[in-house]
């Protein structure tokens, strides 16, 4: 066998091994995708968006304020976990790419970053709630925004990279002092990049689990205070899921139904933003 037609096989070969793959990959997230769609819309009620979650046996009863829980937390995560991140990223890409603070930095969000969510909320109940003696929405929000912080700082930091210096020297030829360099330039240069990050931040935070868990906990009943535990959709999820109580499992794959469709709209909007930067 000569060296072109080995290479042909070789070719071959790693081709079908990756097809193979994502063949593989595909057909399980079909399979999720169906078996969220075929639970989950059977679920699907006005009742859904207008009651509260049932006690056990009730016959009605919806997610209501479970939906308006999570929406809660999470835009007050993104709303405190945002601005700290974007302003990390901006110092790691502007001010520490050579620095050894920067080079620290940059290596504590990366921990942070693979760090499991479990870990985090684990985190957040000692130092909060342990040391306030009650769950609460707050200590939810102080776990979903750290999950936020290292996203955002990673995404910026390499959407700033991206930014040519030449964009940048063209700025400081003009006057133009280093803040309104980052503020009216790069930034702004980058700004759908770094939007794409946080629409993936959020949307990472919105079907965590464990971090509620040890943190807001839930309620059954109606409650917007931060102060106490505060319903949310991933923890009656997991706790309607293992129910014996059928009622309770068709309002489970009815919340799975409601994040992963918001997940998916989030991704989608994301790739939109990165494509629209790109293309510019």
């Amino acid at each position: 066998m000569n060296l072109l037609a080995r290479r042909k096989l070789t070719n071959q070969v790693a081709l079908t091994l990756s097809l193979s793959a994502m063949a593989f990959g595909l057909f399980w997230l079909a399979w999720i995708l169906w078996t969220v769609l075929d639970l989950g819309l059977s679920g699907l009620s006005a009742s859904l968006f207008t009651e509260m979650t049932p006690p056990p046996g009730a016959d009605t009863g919806g997610l209501a304020n479970a939906i308006v829980g999570s929406l809660i937390m999470v835009v007050l995560a993104t709303l405190l976990g945002t601005p700290v991140g974007i302003l990390a990223g901006v110092y790691l890409a502007e001010y520490g790419r050579h620095h050894r603070l920067g080079a620290v930095t940059r290596f504590i969000n990366d921990l942070l970053l693979s760090a499991p969510s479990i870990v985090i909320g684990l985190f957040v109940y000692a130092v909060v709630v342990a040391q306030t003696g009650k769950f609460s929405a707050w200590s939810g929000v102080i776990a979903l925004a750290l999950i936020v912080l290292p996203v955002v700082v990673r995404t910026t930091e390499n959407m700033l990279q991206l930014i040519p210096n030449t964009l940048r020297e063209a700025a400081f030829a003009l006057g133009a002092p280093k803040s309104v360099v980052i503020s009216k330039v790069t930034l702004r240069a980058a700004r759908a990049g770094v939007l794409t990050g946080v629409l993936l931040a959020v949307a990472r935070i919105a079907g965590e689990t464990a971090p509620l868990l040890f943190t807001a906990l839930s309620n059954q009943f109606w409650s917007l205070n931060l102060n106490e535990p505060m319903a949310n959709l991933p923890v009656t999820i997991f706790k309607f899921a293992m129910s014996p109580f059928t009622n309770w499992q068709e309002l489970a794959w009815a919340g799975v139904f409601l994040i992963t469709m918001g997940v998916l709209l989030l991704n989608i909007v994301a790739r939109v933003f990165l494509r629209a930067e790109k293309i510019n």
